[in-house]
């Protein structure tokens, strides 16, 4: 099943790549506005095909989201997630210490597409996901994106525990985020190579994730609410990392 990519930011994002885009959709009605004349700009300047239909067919593309005029359709082999055994190979090659979000069952496509624009703000090297049970990247996820899906390597992987023990061997600290935990995502060294783990909306982080963490950490949570939803959580203890990292 093609993926699509609408919306401004996110379809320019993948014309970064042009190889990767099949084609490029948009009204036919009427002049295209600047945005808009700036995307199919770099489509011509890419060498990919344009497509121009009528507004009614781009809001069925898009089912019922905000396309602002464009869509993307990506080729097949765009569309997937990096092979898993490319994890090994990005932390090897890099010359800082790793950086990674490890997204443990989150089903929702608004929260993915959410992390990921956090992830790719703070510099995240690589996106971590479980093949089963969470979702992908689908249009809504790189659409909430706005670009961010484009730009990360992201990776789904068949057995997270396992991905978590080789990431450790690595030298990688895990640390997993739960309103358990004793210390709070302020007290905990997050400097050097580290993974955060997030938990799914409902549920948090399965028992054998927990378990394969080294360290967890809590937000402190001062008014009434038990618990923040998974992206706003997760852009706090992104940049709580950044701080640190920033601060060495």
């Amino acid at each position: 099943m093609p993926v699509l990519v609408y919306g401004i930011h996110a379809v320019s994002a993948a014309l970064k790549k042009p190889k990767n885009v099949a084609e490029v959709i948009v009204s036919d009605e009427g002049r295209p506005n600047p945005r808009v004349a700036k995307i199919l700009a770099q489509a011509q300047t890419g060498h990919v095909r344009v497509a121009r239909i009528k507004k009614e067919e781009l809001d069925k593309l898009s089912k019922g989201e905000r396309h602002q005029g464009v869509v993307a359709r990506l080729k097949e082999q765009a569309a997937v997630a990096a092979p898993t055994q490319d994890i090994v190979e990005l932390i090897q090659a890099l010359n800082r210490p790793a950086f990674l979000l490890i997204l443990d069952g989150v089903q929702d496509p608004h929260n993915l597409g959410a992390c990921l624009r956090s992830a790719d703000a703070a510099g995240v090297d690589a996106v971590i996901v479980p093949k089963d049970n969470a979702v992908g990247l689908t249009s809504v996820a790189r659409k909430v994106a706005c670009g961010a899906a484009e730009n990360i390597p992201f990776y789904q992987v068949t057995n997270l525990a396992r991905t978590m023990k080789e990431l450790q061997e690595l030298g990688v600290w895990i640390a997993g985020a739960a309103g358990e935990a004793e210390q709070s995502v302020y007290q905990a060294d997050l400097g050097g190579s580290i993974a955060i783990v997030m938990g799914a909306e409902e549920s948090g982080m399965r028992r054998l994730t927990r378990e394969h963490c080294d360290f967890l950490v809590k937000i402190p949570m001062s008014g009434s609410v038990e618990s923040l939803n998974v992206s706003v959580a997760t852009g706090i203890c992104l940049f709580e990392a950044v701080r640190q990292r920033l601060a060495v």
